[in-house]
């Protein structure tokens, strides 16, 4: 069997089989201190994390959700480190993206921990196999995403949650891992991913209301990571080769 296939495969498998637990990751999520001030007059009050939990089907949606993106990362990065550290990702990555469409927000009590795990796991690796040029890179482009993204909500935090900002620290982390033009390649897509349907539902209901709209973004953030790490070393090419 083919390398690639068989790295697909088994990505696919162990991601699968982690998606399967997202139901349980959203319910022990505690639930953020919120008044009624906070909640915008014309938003909805924030689903809680536990009536999310319990929606049918969720478990088997997350698994194959992460199965696919498993699947792809496999395929494209083959057997080796970036299968044993990148798969476990997936999983959380899915878990945040069904939390932030649902809430627009990203927990900090997931999203920090994660990110630390993969500063650790991506520095043993580095050392291990004597990466430590693609650890430097990984570690600088980290900064870069997440300042890059404190930036934008600094300017207009109306648009964009610290959420995103923190989210952004994990995702430019391994894609600096794998080259700057897989870090290019995957903020941008991320961008894209969000504005076409955006855009697409503002021009199909006239409504220019929806620009000062919040929107959960951590969902295309890792949409656009996905399309990094699996196409990203070959849009780079194209596009500044």
């Amino acid at each position: 069997m083919d390398e690639s296939l068989t790295a697909a495969l088994v990505a696919a498998l162990l991601a699968g089989l982690g998606g399967l637990l997202v139901p349980r990751l959203v319910a022990r999520v505690p639930e953020p201190a919120q008044t009624a001030s906070d909640v915008p007059d014309d938003e909805p009050p924030k689903t809680a994390y536990a009536v999310i939990a319990a929606r049918p089907g969720l478990g088997l949606r997350s698994a194959l959700a992460s199965a696919v993106a498993g699947g792809l990362l496999g395929a494209a990065t083959g057997l080796g480190w970036p299968l044993l550290w990148l798969v476990p990702l997936v999983p959380v990555a899915v878990a945040l993206s069904v939390i932030d469409w649902h809430t627009r927000l990203l927990p900090r009590v997931i999203v920090v921990p994660a990110t630390l795990a993969a500063i650790l796991v991506v520095g043993v690796v580095g050392l291990a196999t004597d990466q430590r040029e693609a650890l430097v890179r990984a570690l600088v482009a980290m900064v870069v995403a997440r300042s890059f993204f404190w930036v934008l909500w600094f300017v207009r935090s109306a648009g964009m949650g610290f959420g995103d900002v923190r989210l952004a620290a994990p995702v430019g982390l391994v894609l600096g891992w794998a080259g700057w033009g897989e870090l290019a390649v995957g903020l941008w897509a991320g961008f894209l991913l969000f504005a076409v349907p955006a855009l697409a539902v503002i021009v199909a209901r006239r409504d220019r209301s929806l620009l000062k709209r919040s929107f959960p973004f951590g969902p295309f953030m890792v949409g656009g990571a996905l399309v990094g790490l699996v196409w990203g070393t070959a849009i780079a090419g194209r596009v500044w080769g």
